[in-house]
C-alpha cells in the first residue's frame, strides 16, 4: 500500500504565527493500509553545535531510512519536522504539548544531527579550486572531479573564473595554464548531483579572477550579471536559496531542514564585483563570510581575518567564516613568482594533529573565536594521514561521529607524496614549460 505524506511546513520562527505550505508530496511503500496526512510545523532553533533534534519519523522500521519521490519500494520514510504547533480558535498557530517524538534517522548533509541545525552552525569541508583536476599540472588542486567530491562529503565548492570571448570558464591563473571548461558545464554536473541527493545542501563560491578587467567603457568586465546565463542554462537556478537579506547574520540563516523542505538547497556567493540588485541570489561573500589569510605559505595558519580588509571585530562575530588551509609553496620561474600547492606536506596539512595541521588550526580558531570555522578550505581533500582525515576534523568540530568511507577509488595526489623531491621538481618543470 502506498503511503502519502503532504509536507505542510510552517517555516517561520517559533514566535511567529505564519504557516507556509509546501507542495511536495513524498510517496513510499509501507506495510500500512491507511494513507494518513501529516501536518508538519515550525522548526525549532538550535544552539551552536548542540545537535539538538526535533524530527518526526513517519513510520517505524530500520534506521537510515530514505525518502523517494516515486512509488518504488524503499525503506520507511523519515520526515523532517520541527516543534509541534496547533491552530487556535482564531486560526493562528499556537504552541502545544505533544508526546516525545521518535529519533530522526534521515541524514542531512550526511548527519541526522544536522537537520535542525542552522546552515550557519555547521562546519563543512570546501574543495579549493574544485574544477581544477589535472594530473601533473601545476594549476591542479584536486584529484577527483566534482561528482566524486560531493559523493565523498564535500559540501562547499570554490573555483576561479575567467571570461573568454563572452563565456565564463574555470581557469587557474590563466586559461593557458589550466582550462577546466565552461562554468555552465561544471554547474550542469553539480545540478545532476543535487537532483539525485534531495537531503543535501551545498554552497558554491564563484571566484571572479577577472574583477579588475574593464570593458571598452571602463566598466567592470565581469560582474554578477555574467553568471546569470550559466546558472540558468545549467538548471541550477531552481535550487538556489535567496535569503531575505543580502547580509545575513549567524542567526538569520535557516536550518538545513528548512532549506531541504523548501527545495532550495544551493547557496551561491561571489567574491568580487557583486551586484545583488541585478542578481539578488548571488550574494557577496564578504557581507556574509570572512576568511583567514588566503593562499597561505605560513604553516602556522593564523586564524585571523584576511578578507575583507577592515572588518571590525563586532561585525565578524556575527558572520560565518572560512579557514583557508591550503598550504602553498612559492617558486620563481623566469623572474615570475608562482604559488603552487605544497603537496609534499599534505599528510600533515590535512591531518588532525601537529604544527600546520587542519586539526590544530580548527582548534586555534575555536579558541580565538569561540566557535569553529563554518568552512575548511583544502587542497586534495582525499590526501592526509588516513582516508577522510579532513572530514574527521570537520566531524570533531561538529561534535558528530565520522563513519563514512573516503575517498574515491585512487589518488594521484597521495601517490605523488612518495618521491617528494622528484614531485616538486616535476611541478616546477611543468610550470616552467607552461609559462614559456
Amino acid at each position: 500500500m502506498l503511503f502519502s505524506v503532504a509536507w505542510l511546513v510552517g517555516l517561520a520562527a517559533a514566535q511567529s504565527s505564519q504557516s507556509i505550505v509546501s507542495g511536495s508530496t513524498v510517496r513510499v511503500t509501507t506495510g500500512a493500509d491507511a494513507t494518513p496526512t501529516l501536518s508538519l510545523s515550525d522548526f525549532e532553533a538550535s544552539t551552536f553545535n548542540t545537535g539538538s533534534m526535533s524530527l518526526l519519523s513517519a513510520s517505524t522500521g530500520a534506521p537510515n531510512a530514505t525518502a523517494s519521490r516515486t512509488s518504488s519500494s524503499v525503506d520507511p520514510l523519515t520526515v523532517i519536522v520541527g516543534g509541534s504547533r496547533t491552530p487556535s480558535a482564531s486560526g493562528n498557530m499556537t504552541a502545544s504539548t505533544t508526546a516525545a517524538q521518535p529519533t530522526n534517522t534521515q541524514p542531512c548533509n550526511n548527519y541526522p544531527e544536522f537537520c535542525t541545525r542552522k546552515y550557519s552552525n555547521i562546519t563543512e569541508v570546501c574543495a579549493h579550486n574544485s574544477p581544477f583536476v589535472r594530473k601533473n599540472n601545476a594549476g591542479s588542486n584536486q584529484a577527483y572531479g566534482v561528482t566524486q567530491q560531493l559523493n565523498d562529503g564535500i559540501r562547499m565548492l570554490q573555483g576561479q573564473i575567467h571570461e573568454v570571448n563572452g563565456t565564463l570558464y574555470y581557469c587557474h591563473t590563466s586559461c593557458d595554464l589550466l582550462n577546466a571548461g565552461t562554468v555552465e558545464s561544471y554547474l550542469a554536473e553539480v545540478v545532476s548531483w543535487v537532483e539525485n541527493h534531495p537531503f543535501d545542501v551545498i554552497t558554491i563560491i564563484f571566484g571572479n579572477a577577472d574583477y579588475e578587467r574593464k570593458d571598452a567603457n571602463g566598466n567592470p568586465l565581469v560582474t554578477s550579471k555574467n553568471f546569470v546565463s550559466p546558472i540558468t542554462d545549467s538548471g541550477l537556478l531552481q535550487y538556489i536559496y535567496q535569503p531575505p537579506k543580502t547580509a545575513m547574520t549567524l542567526e538569520d540563516w535557516p536550518t538545513l531542514g528548512e532549506l531541504i523542505v523548501r527545495g532550495k538547497r544551493v547557496i551561491t556567493f561571489i567574491d568580487y564585483n557583486f551586484d545583488t540588485d541585478a542578481v539578488p541570489y548571488l550574494l557577496w561573500e564578504f557581507y556574509n563570510i570572512w576568511e583567514t589569510p588566503y593562499s597561505p605559505t605560513d604553516i602556522q595558519f593564523p586564524c585571523t581575518i584576511g578578507r575583507p580588509e577592515g572588518l571590525n571585530q563586532n561585525k565578524s562575530q556575527s558572520m560565518m567564516y572560512m579557514a583557508n588551509h591550503n598550504l602553498n609553496v612559492e617558486v620563481s620561474i623566469a623572474g615570475s613568482s608562482l604559488l603552487i600547492p605544497n603537496n609534499v606536506a599534505l599528510n600533515v596539512t590535512n591531518g588532525l594533529n601537529g604544527t600546520g595541521s587542519l586539526g590544530l588550526m580548527t582548534n586555534t580558531c575555536i579558541s580565538d573565536w569561540g566557535r569553529p570555522p563554518n568552512f575548511l578550505l583544502v587542497d586534495y581533500y582525499n590526501a592526509g594521514p588516513f582516508n577522510g582525515s579532513v572530514f574527521e576534523v570537520a566531524a570533531r568540530a561538529n561534535n558528530v561521529t565520522y563513519d563514512r568511507k573516503c575517498c574515491g577509488t585512487a589518488s594521484f595526489a597521495v601517490e605523488l607524496l612518495r618521491p617528494s623531491t622528484t614531485y616538486l621538481a616535476l611541478i616546477v618543470g611543468v610550470a616552467a614549460a607552461l609559462l614559456l
